[in-house]
């Protein structure tokens, strides 16, 4: 294939594999709904402690959350039964390079977690009267680290475990990281001896990023230096990691 073809048959299989995304219902739910549902519940509890700028702490840790679900949940757990049921093994053997189909699955992601963030922020905005005081530009830097962080470890999960235990493992992760990840609870409010293993985490990092470049205060190195190993550390798994069949 001559490289505008490869780059129109990438633009065909992304588009393909978003809208095979959206028809799914647990993707829509994962993806979508759930994510405005807690921010939307959490800044009406009033039981933050940034009180009076709860959708400030909500809605970066919301973002964050979003990118977990569409890398690692959808992402992950759809891959997963495309191998396990030889979707994969055809696709490998099509004119499309295997590379260019990871490319198009990332390309979907990306164009699902634009939607997010354009629904979160409009509820926020419209809602809660959120407005951004910081770099949009770093967030969305960070937006996009988190992303490749995520997707890489969904797939080297897809890539590796059976499909039912790549299910088990993604739901469970997003359970993991929505607790303890400083989304919607501070790391100091955690018991003590979770803080040191939450504060290593990608969420808390990405949390952490998104909050300062949002709110316009200074951005923890340690948080951004973590979420760059990372997104670096995930997609080399994969990479490694990964078969077809």
């Amino acid at each position: 294939m001559t490289p505008a073809q490869t780059t129109r048959a990438i633009a065909a299989q992304s588009t393909a594999e978003f809208m095979m995304t959206l028809r799914r219902g647990e993707s829509v739910l994962v993806t979508l709904v759930i994510p405005v549902a807690l921010m939307v519940f959490f800044a009406s509890a009033k039981f933050l402690p940034a009180a009076g700028r709860e959708i400030a702490f909500l809605l970066p840790g919301t973002l964050a959350l979003a990118v977990i679900s569409s890398g690692l949940v959808s992402l992950g757990i759809a891959t997963a039964y495309e191998r396990y049921y030889g979707v994969l093994k055809r696709l490998g053997v099509t004119p499309l390079p295997r590379g260019g189909l990871i490319a198009a699955k990332l390309l979907s992601i990306a164009a699902l977690e634009l939607l997010q963030i354009i629904l979160l922020g409009l509820i926020a905005a419209l809602g809660y009267g959120w407005k951004p005081h910081g770099s949009i530009a770093l967030a969305l830097l960070a937006l996009l680290l988190g992303s490749v962080a995520f997707a890489g470890l969904g797939l080297a999960m897809a890539g590796r475990l059976r499909a039912e235990a790549t299910l088990a493992a993604a739901n469970g992760l997003f359970l993991f990281f929505l607790l303890l990840g400083g989304l919607y609870v501070p790391l100091d409010h955690l018991p003590g001896l979770l803080v040191p293993l939450a504060r290593f985490l990608p969420a808390a990092a990405l949390a952490s990023v998104l909050r300062s470049a949002l709110d316009g205060t200074s951005v923890s190195i340690d948080s951004l230096a973590l979420l760059i190993g990372w997104a670096i550390a995930m997609p080399l798994l994969a990479t490694r990691v990964f078969r077809w069949e």
